[in-house]
């Protein structure tokens, strides 16, 4: 069954560039690029504080050019960059006047957000920083199940002297510092509350409580980050509502609800499965699985921001450009079929997916078929039909009961079904886009304010 009409596409009011741009970059930078075996390799190892200082003494990425970072992810038609300005080790990549534990005090010796900012900003493209809540490294951050020291046999001893209210004071002061001295900020991603993470010993006696909005002093937060930056847009990671909500490491079934309504969403996603450089991963996903993500979640209403992990001196590494620049080169050809596009309400074929964009209508083809696609409900709708990457006419029929069409017969076809006629060999893309041109012109995809 078909279900026709104007498609719905769900902006944030105060920052319409969002569900327009579609895809960004995420990139997690810090100390573990030096370990080069996960972000989380101080958590997973159980590195204590003094051990992964060595770290902190050794960095010194002599390649970072923050022009060349945006170059790749322009060329990979993104349109934002986020990045970790602190992750949760603690290390932070500006000059923060909170701490010591910052990248000016190591032999690198510089401020690494300012150039950043200036050169997004000198690109075109969105500045995104990321923050964690969480931290290691501070004196007031209490051991947790998710802490480094977690198997400390002296944990509660440590946590006795450890003061949550310091802590938040000190994560407020430090977002304050992000979003006071890089000018105007358009995106924030806050990572992460798990107050569901409280555990007890096997006698069932308190052991670990996780932490959320009131450990980060979420409200007050918020209300801060709204004032100094009126029109930046915020995760869902406090514990607080937040702008969009951000599935990680999957593809959302549909669009994505909240208090049964749509909002707008973001996929977090891994080129290999690491956020942090991680040299001897070799999972990588080809260019054609990271395209047919894209084009997935943009069929359901929703972004992607994908990640690369830079190395420790500071450069993007091959393998990452090479994915990035098979994505550019089939948005060059395909991004209208992207960026401004949002679900559509038509019944979609087997193996495709729709994208709609006001009264243009593409077709995704995840297999090439057999010369024919049927496409349910559309009968009479389009009057021209074009492959997106040439511009070449795809011929268009509608069939009947009395119709035969040289060996093809309508059988098992629904009423209303139009059919395609396409080349029997496939376009030489990574995934083809039969653009639709519909009869009637429709609306914009509109936007739900409330």
């Amino acid at each position: 069954m078909t279900h026709q009409g104007t498609p719905k596409q769900v902006a944030i009011p105060h920052a319409p560039w969002f569900t327009e741009d579609r895809l960004g970059m995420f990139v997690h930078w810090g100390l573990y690029s030096l370990a080069a075996r996960h972000e989380w390799v101080m958590n997973y190892e159980q590195i204590a504080v003094e051990d992964y200082r060595k770290y902190f003494e050794h960095f010194d990425p002599d390649l970072y050019d923050a022009r060349e970072w945006a170059a790749a992810a322009k060329n990979a038609g993104m349109k934002y960059v986020v990045l970790t300005t602190k992750h949760h080790d603690g290390f932070v990549l500006w000059d923060s006047a909170l701490t010591e534990y910052k990248s000016t005090n190591t032999p690198c010796g510089q401020d690494l957000l300012a150039p950043y900012v200036q050169a997004l900003r000198e690109a075109g493209l969105k500045v995104g920083f990321y923050h964690s809540v969480i931290d290691w490294h501070h004196p007031d951050f209490a051991i947790d199940a998710v802490h480094s020291e977690r198997n400390n046999p002296d944990w509660r001893e440590l946590n006795k002297t450890r003061t949550g209210a310091l802590y938040r004071e000190y994560l407020h002061g430090q977002v304050r510092e992000l979003l006071s001295n890089y000018g105007q900020i358009d995106y924030l991603f806050f990572d992460f509350s798990y107050p569901e993470m409280s555990t007890a010993t096997a006698d069932g006696e308190p052991q670990f409580r996780g932490k959320g909005a009131d450990d980060w002093g979420s409200v007050e937060l918020m209300a801060m980050i709204r004032k100094l930056q009126p029109g930046i847009i915020v995760n869902d990671r406090l514990g607080v509502p937040g702008d969009f909500v951000t599935p990680e490491q999957y593809q959302p079934a549909g669009p994505m609800l909240s208090g049964g309504k749509e909002v707008p969403w973001e996929a977090c996603q891994t080129l290999n499965g690491s956020w942090g450089y991680d040299r001897d991963n070799l999972n990588y996903k080809s260019s054609d699985q990271l395209i047919r993500m894209l084009i997935d979640g943009v069929s359901k209403g929703g972004n992607l921001l994908l990640n690369v992990g830079p190395t420790a001196r500071g450069n993007i590494d091959p393998r990452a450009h090479e994915a990035l620049e098979g994505i550019g080169e089939w948005l060059r050809l395909h991004g209208r079929s992207i960026y401004g596009a949002g679900a559509s309400g038509f019944e979609v074929p087997a193996d495709a997916r729709y994208t709609q964009r006001g009264s243009r209508l593409y077709l995704h083809l995840f297999a090439w078929p057999f010369q024919f696609v049927h496409l349910p409900g559309l009968a009479g709708k389009v009057r021209y039909a074009q492959l997106l990457n040439d511009a070449s006419e795809v011929d268009m029929m509608v069939l009947d009961s009395d119709q035969v069409a040289g060996h093809m017969t309508p059988a098992g076809q629904a009423p209303g079904t139009l059919t395609l006629k396409l080349p029997v060999q496939q376009p030489n893309v990574r995934v083809p886009v039969v653009e639709l041109f519909l009869n009637t012109a429709t609306k914009e995809p509109t936007t739900e304010r409330d």
